[in-house]
């Protein structure tokens, strides 16, 4: 059955949030008539090709209140007449009497005006991010009458106080999230554990077709072809790219390796400062940020993936960074840390290698071990190919978010 729905972002589209757009374009495919309502304009120069295949419309809301001030007063001015915001409009000022914050007023006026500009023929909202997103979700949702509906996913999810999340766990219809890590956490602050699931983003496999070839044989001994290392993410703390950068400076200096990073960032200048103290940002590339076909050539050029997760001070964390996804589709080995999810796609010397955060000897001490043993770089690049096909594919995630709106399971 084709059904239609509003599908609340916080910005798009956005070149880190591929898995969003995959989502987008798979249900589509399946019949879903998709309004996006993003709460930001885009601030990257480029799209992925899956943007391009995307038909949905975009609502952008008020990205700054006092940037549109005569769209919010006409958002209040109808809002305030339907039977729900009574209801929306007590909701946010407890909200807002626990986070007295511009933000958590900022939430509220899009609110406004997205109950006044949606569609009438539009019978659910559906957000993206336990945090802003669904807040602006939740108070239009409650004016306008209408069940929503969520996707958590990290950042969201950490960095939340728990009176929220039980509150919004209360209110809507269900919550998928991407990790078996998310979901014992939220489960256990649901009403309800049942309308928590479990739902993996997964690859699109056709945008990761198999190599079908193996990464160099470069042992780390030859100048002139260096072991080549990538990282894919933005430059933000929970990323542990200082971490990365220390353990790289404790590498034997006549090994022979060179890394590229992938991504932007608030601490992207930092951290090219801390890589020339530490001796090695010759060997680094920062690439910034770049579009799919670009990365996906990276992947194919490398012959060794790390990423140092952490968990941030302020309980920022990945859950099970796509990247790592993608790295495997392509054969290419992993070297990661034990945090959040991360274990259930790297199994310990099976797909990859894991050490503890924060640790940057021990992540100096598996790398040097895969750039030193091209041969184990292979096995664990095949065996992370394998894992993918096998457990972490797009499709059998979009079978199940379809089966919540009623869909086919497969166009």
């Amino acid at each position: 059955m084709t059904r239609r729905i509003g599908l609340v972002l916080k910005g798009y589209p956005r070149l880190s949030e591929t898995f969003i757009a995959q989502e987008i374009l798979g249900l589509e495919k399946r019949g879903l008539d998709i309004t996006l309502i993003s709460l930001r304009h885009p601030t990257d120069k480029a799209v992925h090709p899956v943007h391009r295949e995307i038909k949905a419309p975009v609502l952008y809301l008020p990205e700054y209140l006092y940037q549109e001030p005569l769209r919010v007063w006409r958002g209040w001015r109808m809002a305030r007449r339907l039977p729900g915001y009574g209801k929306a409009l007590a909701t946010w000022w407890r909200d807002l009497k626990r986070d007295f914050s511009p933000n958590r007023v900022r939430r509220f006026g899009q609110a406004l005006v997205l109950a006044r500009e949606l569609d009438d023929h539009i019978p659910w909202l559906y957000a993206h991010f336990l945090h802003t997103p669904a807040s602006v979700t939740r108070y239009a949702a409650t004016m306008r009458g209408l069940p929503w509906s969520v996707s958590a996913h990290a950042k969201d999810i950490w960095t939340s106080p728990d009176w929220e999340k039980v509150e919004k766990l209360a209110d809507c219809a269900w919550l998928a999230t991407c990790t078996e890590v998310n979901r014992a956490h939220l489960a256990a602050l649901a009403p309800d554990p049942g309308r928590v699931q479990l739902i993996y983003h997964g690859l699109d496999l056709s945008r990761f077709p198999d190599p079908g070839r193996c990464h160099s044989e470069a042992d780390g001994g030859d100048a002139i072809h260096p072991v080549r290392l990538l990282s894919v993410g933005r430059a933000v703390v929970k990323k542990g790219y200082d971490v990365l950068l220390r353990s790289l400076a404790l590498l034997p200096r006549d090994l022979k390796w060179q890394l590229a990073h992938i991504g932007g960032g608030p601490e992207r200048t930092a951290l090219q400062s801390l890589a020339r103290e530490l001796g090695v940002n010759d060997r680094i590339q920062w690439l910034g940020a770049q579009p799919q076909e670009r990365v996906i050539e990276q992947y194919r050029a490398a012959d060794l993936f790390v990423l140092a997760c952490r968990v941030a001070d302020n309980g920022d964390r990945d859950g099970l960074p796509n990247v790592l996804m993608e790295a495997q589709s392509q054969r290419l080995p992993v070297v990661s840390t034990r945090v959040s999810a991360i274990g259930e796609l790297i199994r310990e010397d099976q797909n990859g290698l894991l050490v503890p955060s924060e640790d940057p000897q021990a992540l100096a001490h598996a790398i040097e071990q895969l750039i030193k043993n091209p041969d184990r770089r292979q096995k664990l690049g095949n065996r992370g190919r394998e894992v993918v096909e096998k457990e972490f594919t797009v499709e059998a995630g979009l079978d199940k978010l379809a089966a919540r709106f009623g869909l086919e399971k497969s166009p």
